[in-house]
């Protein structure tokens, strides 16, 4: 059976080798690029030693966390995506394995469907078009400098966060978003996150806790909201209520690289109109998974194992370690953000061959 697993899995890895776009990203120099040789490794603890990120950028995402890059993904790709994510949200394509999430006070709405029902797109990874922003050469050539050149990408989403109906369920509370991620270590770990539009405080801007990122993994757990709490949206419960906070206010295309244990969050949708970002989280290809049974992660899970139970009828002996399941048969790709790192990441090499 063992022998069975690795073939299947050496054959998946094969499968996304082979991605046209995959072997052909090469890492550009920008201004103010600084050479190995003016600073000494030690310095850098969360960032990787390249010619693309400027010293202030680098000892600033040192310090903070994360890092805000202005303008990077163009105007047109931005439409591509948001024209694919209607497309979803009406059936017009529908890719395997994709998740669609609504707002909990719409949950159970009867509109038909559209962008006003579908809150999130998750684990687009067999959706073409959405997926091109995984490999775009201006997102590679930044997420390199955190994971390394070797670069899987790990989990995916779109997120259209609602007008807020009052009860403010559009609001994420702070978090981690290493509790939902097995795999270690987590300096190699980082998420691209490109606002699809202008994003402020009235439409639910990404606020971060600068400098978190030093600390440990917390305990998470659902807060306990009046109005109610979207699904799997676990916060922190004993986060320092001193600590100082910044508001990502982001236009169009702004994209920015965060670490796993920054904490973050984002505020209600005040305004009528829905607020999009794409996103992806990317690990280098030196990481390995933990088994979290006994630590904190254990209760996200138990609550992931049970929705593979109810959606597809998955039971038996399985983890967030290993619970890739791909039934030929009818294309159903089932991704619980924790199989094993080689089938579920999408292997993206930055290196030209030579």
């Amino acid at each position: 059976m063992d022998a069975e697993c690795a073939a299947s899995r050496l054959r998946v890895v094969l499968g996304h080798l082979r991605r046209p776009s995959a072997a052909t990203v090469v890492a550009h120099l920008t201004s103010e690029a600084i050479s190995p040789a003016s600073f000494h490794p030690e310095q850098f603890q969360y960032t990787q030693d390249n010619n693309v990120l400027s010293l202030e950028q680098r000892r600033f995402y040192e310090e903070n966390g994360f890092l805000v890059i202005r303008n990077l993904v163009s105007e047109a790709n931005i439409e591509r995506f948001r024209n694919e994510f209607e497309r979803i949200c009406r059936k017009e394509v529908k890719p395997p394995g994709i998740q669609l999430m609504r707002d909990v006070t719409i949950a159970k709405s009867e509109h038909n469907p559209s962008e006003k029902v579908i809150t999130k797109v998750q684990d687009f990874q067999e959706d073409e078009e959405l997926f091109r922003y995984c490999t775009l050469p201006e997102i590679l050539k930044y997420v390199q400098c955190f994971t390394g050149p070797n670069i899987m990408a790990m989990h995916t989403m779109l997120i259209n966060k609602p007008p807020d109906t009052g009860k403010k369920t559009s609001r994420h509370p702070l978090h981690q978003d290493l509790h939902y991620f097995p795999f270690r270590p987590s300096n190699n770990i980082v998420c691209a996150w490109t606002a699809m539009e202008h994003i402020d405080r009235n439409n639910g801007c990404l606020v971060v806790l600068p400098g978190t990122h030093k600390g440990t993994l917390k305990p998470h757990d659902y807060p306990q909201w009046e109005g109610g709490v979207n699904i799997m949206f676990h916060g922190i419960q004993d986060y320092d209520r001193n600590n100082a906070r910044v508001h990502l206010v982001m236009e169009k295309g702004d994209t920015v690289f965060f670490h796993p244990l920054l904490i973050h969050g984002s505020g209600q949708n005040r305004t009528q109109g829905f607020r999009k970002a794409i996103s992806c989280h990317f690990a280098g290809a030196n990481c390995q998974y933990i088994d979290v049974k006994g630590t904190s992660q254990e209760n996200i899970e138990k609550e992931i194992l049970s929705l593979a139970d109810r959606l597809y009828g998955i039971k038996g002996d399985v983890s967030m370690k290993a619970t890739l399941v791909h039934d030929r048969q009818e294309g159903k790709k089932i991704e619980n953000r924790g199989e094993e790192m080689k089938d579920k990441g999408y292997l993206l090499n930055t290196h030209k061959e030579s």
